[in-house]
């Protein structure tokens, strides 16, 4: 569908930037403007597809530093079971401590052998509660940084939700830009195969007598050879080609979105003549200039949507040297283009 969206745009914008009734100034700045913006949405693309990329890699990382958590929670609350439990044999100890203290208090004056015994018994239990109180601080040292990582793994985790939230909501609004844009050129393309059928049905029995219609690159080319227009040199279109302009006049001045070129064609045959006319650029254009002419006079089209141009020798439809091609190419072009305000609003906007 990206392929489908790019060629369209390229083939609109170049259309509207050709053939749109400016100078031809104005054109070319129009076809920078274009560019521009088909890079813009270009780098769109890029930038969502980056912005997927990326929120993949974060996710992986919350997973990640989401079980980490999970593991220092459950040390935590083991190393915590282990506290209590030394805690209450730390009491016990205490209390066996104080009872030897007592007897040892009431063993002064009996027995030197069952006092010095009790002595030892009481150094060692002295020895075991020292041990007991040092396991218990390093214990609760230990809990401490615990908790001080599980805090800092948490304040990441949370961070990278924030950023994932972030890039998530980017991401959908440059997704709903690309949906927008893509539903205008589907509807230009309805309107240009709209616009086809309609000329299609208004020239019939004008087709395969030196007419011919097509769509390309988002217009509609109606091309007309020399033979159904004009005598060998001349300027002045004939009465059956007259027919057919007029009936495409009814029909152009219906459609109001489309803005109309008429351009001139010729051989490479040098033209020579004197007055008016001297060469094929000057044929080509006055040829161009009085189809306009034709069309305007039997219609109600605005003439701002209407322009001319000769094109001479240099846009061939075939580049050998023969009488068929020659005729071939001798031709005049009437090229329709839907108006694409709407569509670069929509650019411009992105």
């Amino acid at each position: 569908m990206i392929k489908t969206v790019k060629y369209s745009i390229l083939l609109l914008g170049l259309s509207a930037m050709i053939f749109s009734c400016v100078p031809v100034r104005k054109v070319e700045d129009i076809k920078k403007d274009y560019e521009s913006c088909k890079e813009d949405r270009d780098e769109l693309r890029f930038q969502n597809k980056d912005y997927e990329t990326k929120n993949t890699e974060l996710s992986e990382q919350v997973t990640e530093l989401t079980k980490q958590v999970g593991q220092l929670a459950n040390d935590t609350a083991r190393q915590g079971l282990a506290l209590q439990r030394m805690q209450i044999q730390y009491d016990k100890i205490n209390e066996l401590y104080e009872l030897l203290l007592d007897k040892q208090k009431e063993l002064v004056a009996g027995n030197e052998k069952e006092t010095r015994k009790i002595l030892v018994e009481l150094q060692d239990a002295k020895k075991d509660l020292q041990k007991q109180e040092d396991n218990l601080r390093e214990l609760e040292r230990t809990l401490d940084k615990k908790r001080q990582d599980l805090l800092t793994l948490q304040a990441e985790v949370d961070k990278k939700n924030s950023i994932i939230e972030a890039k998530n909501k980017d991401l959908e609004s440059r997704t709903k830009q690309l949906s927008e844009l893509q539903n205008k050129l589907n509807s230009m393309d309805s309107v240009v195969n709209a616009l086809k059928d309609k000329v299609s049905n208004a020239l019939i029995g004008f087709e395969g007598d030196g007419l011919a219609i097509e769509q390309r690159n988002g217009k509609v080319y109606v091309s007309l050879d020399e033979q159904l227009l004009f005598k060998s040199g001349s300027f002045s279109v004939d009465s059956k080609g007259k027919d057919a302009l007029k009936k495409l006049a009814k029909v152009l001045e219906k459609n109001h979105d489309v803005n109309i070129m008429i351009e001139g064609h010729t051989d490479n045959v040098p033209y020579k003549g004197s007055g008016q006319i001297k060469d094929n650029w000057d044929l080509s254009v006055m040829r161009a200039t009085t189809i306009v002419k034709i069309l305007t006079e039997n219609s109600s089209i605005d003439p701002k949507r209407i322009s001319a141009a000769g094109r001479s020798e240099y846009l061939p439809i075939s580049e050998e040297d023969t009488k068929e091609a020659r005729a071939k190419n001798r031709r005049t072009e009437i090229i329709l283009t839907p108006k694409l305000d709407k569509l670069f609003q929509i650019i411009e906007a992105n």
